[in-house]
């Protein structure tokens, strides 16, 4: 895994966007765009593919604290000046994209990435790969594995946004992906409940 803690001093991400859909007075009206295939994983957990310029007023508004970057290439410098710009901490775990079909996932570091995920320090946070597909579905399908959800919504889920595309691979390594191996870190977790009614429990880490 690689860690990188980009930190702006006192840069407004608005003056570098004054013709983009920041939102707010006159540019109000202007549509913000999220990255493709884009949603709410769970109350400060979002994913998508991978966020071009256009998308990054619709990022600024989600007030990231973290990202968590899938892909093994250099994160471009647009990107990582937007990164900057925010103070967002940037955690890289370098997973190879490929269509073969017997290409081993690195269990470890889809550990160490829901790590990241569980801590609420991080949050909010979005994980992201190139498509949003496959290397981001996995690492949320073992999530989801995590919060007990039955292994056939967890397949529906990830066939949602793979869509023709879904990879018996990865839906192999969910099925396999034992939750044990989280187990000292799931047993340093607290459920709290902020609010009432609908609000759901929040996990902390």
């Amino acid at each position: 895994m690689m860690i990188f803690e980009i930190r702006k001093e006192e840069k407004v991400l608005s003056n570098s966007n004054s013709n983009g859909g920041g939102g707010g007075g006159e540019g109000g009206d202007l549509a913000l765009l999220p990255p493709p295939n884009f949603a709410m994983v769970d109350r400060g957990i979002y994913r998508s593919g991978f966020p071009g310029a256009d998308n990054l007023p619709f990022l600024a508004n989600l007030n990231l604290r973290s990202i968590v970057y899938l892909c093994p290439e250099p994160y471009p410098q647009s990107n990582a000046d937007f990164v900057s710009s925010r103070g967002i901490r940037l955690f890289q775990f370098p997973i190879e994209g490929s269509k073969e079909p017997f290409v081993n996932i690195p269990k470890d570091t889809v550990v160490e990435a829901l790590r990241v995920l569980l801590d609420i320090r991080n949050h909010p946070v979005l994980i992201h790969c190139n498509g949003g597909k496959h290397r981001t579905g996995t690492l949320v399908g073992c999530f989801r594995k995590l919060q007990n959800w039955c292994l056939s919504s967890v397949f529906e889920e990830y066939v949602r946004f793979a869509a023709a595309k879904a990879r018996m691979s990865d839906l192999k390594f969910i099925e396999t992906f034992d939750v044990s191996c989280m187990r000292q870190c799931v047993l340093g977790i607290i459920y709290r409940y902020h609010g009432c009614g609908s609000q759901a429990p929040r996990l902390v880490y």
